[in-house]
């Protein structure tokens, strides 16, 4: 096994259990900093993948803008699940 492999399945490690517990959180606040990590490790995964390009547009709005457009809304409902 090579390091490329070993790092791809830390990534795949990563990204799946960011995505489990952003499923199984009650704070809102905690799943959109969360879901920031997820699109961050996603970025890391299409920029060792030799697509730079999508991994900037990942980084751009995965984890700004959305991130971003998700804590505005909670300013405008509520912080915690019911």
């Amino acid at each position: 096994m090579s390091p490329n492999d070993v790092f791809d399945i830390l990534i795949l490690i990563l990204l799946i259990t960011c995505a489990l517990a952003i499923a199984r959180m009650k704070d809102l606040a905690a799943a959109v900093i969360l879901f920031s990590i997820y699109s961050f490790a996603l970025c890391l995964l299409w920029v060792h993948r030799g697509a730079p390009d999508v991994a900037m547009t990942e980084a751009a709005v995965g984890a700004g803008i959305t991130a971003v457009l998700f804590f505005y809304t909670l300013t405008r409902t509520g912080r915690r699940e019911k």
